[in-house]
């Protein structure tokens, strides 16, 4: 039978989902974890009113309101003008918080992911390290900055939701795949090699930017949500959104992880195919 070019992006997502199972694994979700809460703890305790305040302020002063209502009122949504501030201040939050998770998930689990795939089913693959810890982060903080700005600018997407979500999820696909396929060939590619990967594989690349970008969507619409039925929900989804966050990015980066090792096995030995790698080894008692 004909392997397709599809096949791998199959067998490193269910590799990901054994791997996410794996105990040392989910225990790479507690240090983000409890990072972004204490620091989001700490910023909402003494930054969340002054925030809501500074939109309210904004609101008022260039009449935002009256048009806010307008739009609202065309898309069937009147129930929400009372709650309009509250909202722009948790969209501009998220992605912040978004970001953090990915920086602490990127400095506590990335390392130990990579070396978890690697000893598992790539032993044998010669580490080229074409990349490096500032390359890394120039390309985090970048594609940050250039996120936050979309997600600002598409903002006033949220009176139609449906397009709120697409935006998000491609938002999510992009930002996913451009850090977490440099991160995972960092150690093992050489520059000509992660250049060429990213040519070859640019569409199966983009469709597990794509489905993580759903996936890492949905805790941000449940915490909007379940925040604007009750204002005293907030803090507490807020900590279950991050932890969700945090496991989500760990399975995200273990998909990729696998996807990328067993493309630059393939492409070593001139096939597009994964090459042989061990069988799934028992997790440990």
């Amino acid at each position: 039978m004909t392997k397709t070019p599809w096949r791998p992006v199959a067998t490193a997502y269910r590799r990901a989902l054994i791997s996410q199972a794996n105990p040392r694994m989910l225990l790479l979700t507690v240090i983000p974890f409890v990072l972004s809460v204490v620091l989001w703890a700490v910023l909402l305790a003494f930054g969340f009113q002054p925030l809501l305040d500074y939109v309210q302020t904004l609101f008022q002063d260039n009449d935002w309101f009256k048009t806010s209502s307008g739009m609202l009122g065309s898309f069937g949504m009147s129930a929400l003008k009372t709650m309009i501030v509250p909202l722009i201040a948790m969209l501009l939050l998220l992605p912040l918080m978004i970001l953090t998770a990915i920086v602490f998930m990127g400095v506590a689990a990335m390392p130990p992911i990579t070396r978890h795939v690697a000893a598992r089913h790539f032993s044998t693959l010669e580490a080229k390290h074409g990349g490096s810890f500032m390359a890394s982060i120039a390309i985090n903080v970048s594609s940050a900055v250039l996120f936050l700005v979309v997600w600002i600018l598409t903002l006033p997407l949220y009176v139609f939701p449906p397009l709120a979500v697409l935006v998000q999820v491609v938002l999510w696909g992009w930002l996913t795949s451009r850090v977490m396929v440099y991160d995972a060939l960092e150690d093992y590619a050489s520059a000509e090699e992660l250049k060429e990967l990213r040519r070859r594989h640019r569409p199966q690349l983009a469709f597990i930017g794509m489905v993580s970008g759903f996936i890492g969507a949905l805790p941000g619409i449940v915490w909007i949500g379940g925040a604007l039925m009750s204002v005293l929900l907030f803090p507490f989804l807020a900590a279950i959104s991050i932890w969700l966050y945090v496991l989500i990015f760990v399975f995200t980066a273990l998909w990729f992880q696998y996807y990328c090792m067993q493309a630059l096995a393939g492409l070593r030995a001139g096939q597009e195919a994964p090459v042989a790698v061990a069988p799934e080894a028992a997790p440990p008692a």
